[in-house]
């Protein structure tokens, strides 16, 4: 009795050996998945420049100014351009009425009067309604700084920034821990996101596609006519071998 039960001790302590290893081993492993998966899910995004420096569509201001001289009334030719130009703009894209600010009790402020008479001509002439116009009278806070006609009307922006933000420093430090993660640096992308938000035709386009635009007919009907007689619908161009440097890769 007491050589079987010797025995047989061995053998459960090697059994109960055994199920501890793989028991310490099951944990190990799904310890390290669910550490890997950890990573992933948090590292990933906010090291994403897009997401740090987001685009944002919003209302800004459009304007110009135009200095007026205290002995000439009137625009100049680059003067009136911009006016103009402005006006068209606004046609296009304003989203509330002009705003004209002309400087009162000032050396030029007669010559500003006649200046805004042009101005308001100018809009005429473009298309913009009278209604679609305020004209404000303002004080120039310093005296030493030429009084000018400011035009200005919102309109819908995409902006991004601002840039050259350094929260941390660039290289190794104590105060840069994520250096050593190799993680970009606060400022990286900013720059991109800005120019890209300036660049832009339509701020709506970072929201939505545009719809589709007609068909141009006439070249449409000529790819048809090829189909139908069913030539090659390629576009061709007789001098386009002029301008070549060799044959080689044909």
């Amino acid at each position: 009795m007491t050589s079987q039960s010797t025995s047989t001790r061995p053998a459960d302590r090697t059994r109960a050996l055994r199920l501890t290893g793989a028991l310490i081993g099951l944990s190990v492993a799904l310890g390290a998945c669910k550490h890997s998966t950890d990573v992933v899910t948090t590292a990933s995004v906010p090291d994403d420049y897009r997401q740090r420096h987001p685009i944002a569509v919003q209302e800004a201001d459009r304007s110009i100014v135009v200095f007026v001289g205290r002995g000439r009334g009137g625009l100049s030719a680059s003067q009136r351009a911009d006016v103009m130009g402005l006006a068209q703009a606004w046609l296009r894209e304003g989203t509330g009425a002009i705003s004209i600010d002309v400087p009162v009790n000032t050396p030029n402020a007669r010559a500003a009067e006649d200046s805004l008479r042009e101005i308001q001509a100018t809009f005429s002439a473009a298309g913009v309604p009278p209604r679609a116009v305020n004209v404000r009278q303002y004080r120039p806070e310093d005296p030493r700084h030429m009084a000018a006609i400011r035009l200005n009307y919102p309109k819908i922006s995409a902006v991004a920034g601002p840039c050259g933000l350094w929260p941390e420093d660039v290289g190794p430090s104590i105060n840069n821990k994520g250096y050593f993660d190799n993680k970009p640096y606060h400022n990286f992308g900013c720059s991109y996101q800005r120019n890209m938000a300036a660049m832009v035709d339509n701020p709506s386009d970072f929201e939505q596609p545009r719809p589709e635009t007609p068909a141009y007919m006439p070249r449409r009907s000529i790819a048809f006519e090829k189909y139908r007689k069913g030539t090659s619908t390629a576009t061709t161009y007789p001098e386009a071998d002029k301008a070549k440097l060799s044959d080689t890769g044909k």
